[in-house]
């Protein structure tokens, strides 16, 4: 094998690991939208680190796979919750990747409000017995720097 067909069998390789991994990413943002809390479990390794919007600051493990509070999460709504990734940039190496989005959230809650707000996502991932396993999730809103302290959900990109 030539030093050529090694970088373009690694080039393929890598667009073929950033199908997968969008594809993926779709899969969990359609798990959220019908509200399936174990195939949007199913993505994630079982060491997952988790930074996600709604408190604790982190969760780990068996405590960030816990479908029963995904669920209940699902049950503060009202339909589905739709979640839309614009912006999607995905870096594959040898067996793990990440990729950064602005993300969209978009529904109505039980208790009669609608919500929409956009925030940022960084997703880690490997690649454990040649399938693409969520490791890391980071999400956020931006917040005033004002002093309020409050969070900037009026953003848009």
């Amino acid at each position: 094998m030539t030093t050529t067909d090694h970088a373009e069998n690694t080039g393929t390789e890598r667009k073929t690991d950033e199908a997968a991994i969008r594809e993926l990413l779709q899969d969990r943002a359609t798990a959220t939208a019908e509200r399936d809390a174990e195939r949007f479990l199913g993505h994630c390794a079982p060491e997952i680190v988790d930074f996600g919007l709604a408190p604790p600051l982190r969760l780990t493990g068996p405590e960030a796979l816990d479908r029963q509070a995904v669920e209940a999460w699902y049950a503060t709504w009202e339909g589905p919750v739709e979640v839309t990734s614009t912006q999607i940039e995905i870096t594959v190496g040898d067996g793990v990747a990440f990729a950064h989005s602005i993300n969209r959230m978009h529904g109505a809650k039980a208790c009669d409000s609608e919500v929409q707000l956009w925030f940022r996502a960084t997703v880690g991932l490997r690649k454990i017995d040649g399938v693409w396993r969520i490791t890391h999730v980071h999400e956020s809103v931006p917040f005033r720097m004002d002093g309020s302290g409050l969070a900037a959900l009026d953003l848009t990109p």
